[in-house]
């Protein structure tokens, strides 16, 4: 009995990648998402590091409302972009991500970022602050304007969103629902233990992109500023505690 062998996908060519995406541009001009969506799969699954083809899909999936999937590509456009050390627009596409599926969590992602630019920090750390987009609801620099200030902004205007902090060290964020903070990520760690770094942070820049939909509720609290006020007198009676405790050691020493 003969055995059917099968083939390995061959990757799509260039030239093959222009036409599809001429054929799925068509295909959403005659109102044929569903074709668009199947063509754009086949050829994600032959070439799966193809960021035009992974674009185009993203791009799709957002116009057609089917935001999981969108979710889900700009989650693969991360590493992508990481691996081409297009570190913006790899942060664009993490946030993009949180703000498509909030119950997405983008700590990994926002580690990885870090990793791999950490090289370039201590190179550029003398260099211009990044430049703050354009296309949020509203964005600073944190050494005229403090994240204090920004969270007040979004509480007075009861605004739902995430507020994106970028600074040598930090790549992190803050939800908000209705100008409630409910969550924070930064380095790896999320909820209380990231906003407890995230509140020290003092240089940098930071966005604010507003979302249709509410983010799951990580911190609960009544309070934005008396949640602020909180985590500044633990960290500052823990710096204390600390400085007590070097000042012992001296004394023994």
């Amino acid at each position: 009995m003969n055995q059917v062998l099968e083939r390995p996908a061959v990757p799509v060519s260039e030239v093959s990648i222009e036409s599809v995406l001429l054929d799925a541009d068509l295909f959403i001009k005659y109102s044929s998402p569903e074709k668009a969506h199947g063509l754009l799969r086949d050829a994600i699954e032959r070439s799966p590091r193809s960021i035009p083809l992974r674009e185009k899909m993203r791009d799709i999936c957002i116009k057609q409302k089917n935001l999981t999937e969108a979710a889900k590509q700009c989650l693969a456009l991360v590493s992508l972009y990481i691996a081409r050390e297009d570190f913006d627009l790899a942060y664009d596409r993490l946030q993009e991500a949180k703000l498509l599926d909030p119950r997405i969590s983008v700590a990994p992602g926002l580690e990885a970022i870090r990793r791999a630019r950490r090289p370039d920090f201590a190179t550029n750390r003398d260099k211009s602050p990044q430049k703050v987009r354009t296309d949020v609801t509203f964005a600073g620099n944190l050494a005229f304007v403090s994240i204090f200030d920004a969270v007040q902004v979004i509480e007075s205007g009861k605004m739902t969103g995430l507020l994106v902090i970028k600074s040598d060290l930090h790549l992190a964020n803050v939800s908000f629902n209705e100008g409630k903070i409910v969550d924070a990520e930064s380095n790896g760690h999320n909820g209380v233990a990231a906003f407890r770094e995230i509140i020290e942070i003092s240089s940098g820049t930071f966005e604010f992109s507003t979302s249709e939909h509410e983010f799951p509720v990580v911190i609960t609290i009544a309070s934005n500023t008396n949640f602020l006020l909180d985590v500044l007198t633990e960290l500052d009676n823990e710096r204390a505690e600390k400085q007590g405790l070097r000042n012992v050691s001296d004394e023994l020493n």
